[in-house]
């Protein structure tokens, strides 16, 4: 969330901002004005009749002691005590629509985030390593999920609904694998703490990290009781939540922490998007990177960030790009964004496998995370960011179409290899 005060003194800025997400500032904005200056009225004549009241029941104790007649200033109490209930109703309902237009608002880009409305926009980094070249055409990983017996989609409709995964034998162990590898790389080289949280989360945590409201349609909702749970869409939920309406020592930053979660998310309005094989899923499960900074040490945490999810693909050698999203391509919550995106051959694309973000402080807002900086009394907010280290359904999918061979087998990289105790994955039915 921005800050009131910021937004009602650069108008103009935050429309502009708007713009270069490609967003109209009139329907994001929408009465903010006129909200904010009917509160402020209301908050004023609120302080101004308190005053009055006040006065009043100065002069009426005074008149009782000296035993004088107080009856007109206690009706005039009686009169301004109702005016107070009003103002006080009015200045709520106004703080509550402010509030409601202000968590609306989506965060600024950096300066430094390229324009641009669409994905068409974004802007190359760098990439990483050479495509494989094969002496046969590469399949795409839900024809090699299928003939190796690893991947079953069709077992996970039955079960659940489209959009699910059943894994088997290699193809599981491959996936827990793969978990195993990027948590020992990130706590072990990187410095993360690795953190297990529940899967259902409140929805405070959600408005924390800025999915509720606006995107409520995008995720499960669970009812609990008179309160609703949520499925988490990612692990960035409950771990920045960790440190929901906390005040942080300046002294423990930078906090990093890492964790393995399944993700849910309903996708909608993205059917008929990436139908085939395992890229587009309800369920799937994900490492992911959190970072609580000081707010003069976010960008440069964002590239740490980002460099150490890009290590885990260097270690599987898998070929890959990275870039930085356009204004009109961010997500709701994020400052600037880096997409990784791994090469798939059986598709012939570049795949988004990790998005890592700055959010300064706008999710710190949101859940109240403070820190103390040295020297000072007064928390200030700190800076959030978070990445997948990485998507873990994409990045098993990447290994099965990279090292494919042309006897359907799959080779695995050697960094898995303790990990998986084969160094192949070939054809078995169950």
């Amino acid at each position: 969330m921005l800050d009131l005060n910021f937004v009602r003194s650069h108008v103009e800025v935050v429309e502009e901002k708007l713009r270069q997400r490609g967003m109209d500032p009139a329907e994001v904005l929408r009465d903010f004005r006129t909200l904010d200056a009917e509160r402020r009225k209301a908050i004023t004549e609120l302080e101004t009749t308190k005053s009055r009241r006040n006065r009043a029941s100065e002069e009426i104790a005074k008149r009782k002691k000296a035993g004088e007649d107080a009856s007109s200033l206690m009706a005039e109490t009686k009169e301004l005590r109702e005016q107070i209930q009003e103002l006080e109703k009015a200045a709520a309902g106004y703080e509550t629509r402010l509030q409601e237009v202000l968590s609306g608002i989506p965060n600024l880009p950096s300066d430094s985030v390229p324009p641009g409305k669409s994905a068409e926009e974004n802007l190359e980094v760098r990439r990483w390593g050479t495509p494989p070249k094969f002496d046969f055409v590469p399949k795409p990983h839900w024809e090699l999920g299928e003939q190796l017996g690893v991947l079953d989609l069709e077992r996970a409709a039955k079960l659940t609904a489209a959009r699910f995964a059943v894994y088997w034998d290699l193809g599981a162990r491959l996936e827990r694998a793969l978990a195993n590898f990027m948590l020992e790389l990130h706590t072990g080289k990187h410095g993360y703490t690795e953190v297990l949280t529940p899967y259902l989360v409140n929805s405070d945590s959600m408005y924390g990290t800025g999915q509720l409201p606006k995107f409520a349609a995008d995720l499960f909702r669970v009812p609990h009781g008179d309160k609703d749970l949520w499925l988490i869409p990612t692990a960035e939920v409950p771990v920045t939540n960790l440190y929901r309406d906390e005040v942080l020592d300046d002294a423990r930053l930078p906090i990093s922490l890492t964790a393995y979660t399944p993700c849910f998310r309903s996708e909608a309005g993205s059917y008929g998007k990436d139908v085939r094989g395992i890229i587009r899923q309800h369920q799937f499960q994900k490492v992911e990177l959190v970072k609580f900074v000081r707010p003069e040490d976010s960008y440069h945490q964002l590239e740490k960030l980002t460099n150490d999810a890009e290590e885990v693909l260097q270690e599987l050698g898998l070929h890959y790009r990275v870039v930085a999203l356009c204004a009109g391509d961010m997500g709701f919550s994020a400052a600037k964004t880096y997409d990784i995106e791994v090469w798939l051959p059986g598709q012939q694309l570049f795949r988004e496998i990790s998005s890592c973000s700055n959010f300064e402080s706008f999710q710190a807002r949101r859940a109240n995370i403070r820190y103390r900086p040295d020297g000072k009394n007064k928390p200030e907010f700190l800076h959030t960011l978070n990445g997948s280290g990485l998507a873990v359904g994409r990045t098993w999918l990447a290994i099965m179409e990279n090292y494919q061979q042309a006897d359907g087998s799959v080779l695995i990289p050697q960094a898995l290899r303790p990990y998986m105790k084969v160094d192949r994955i070939t054809p078995k039915k169950f």
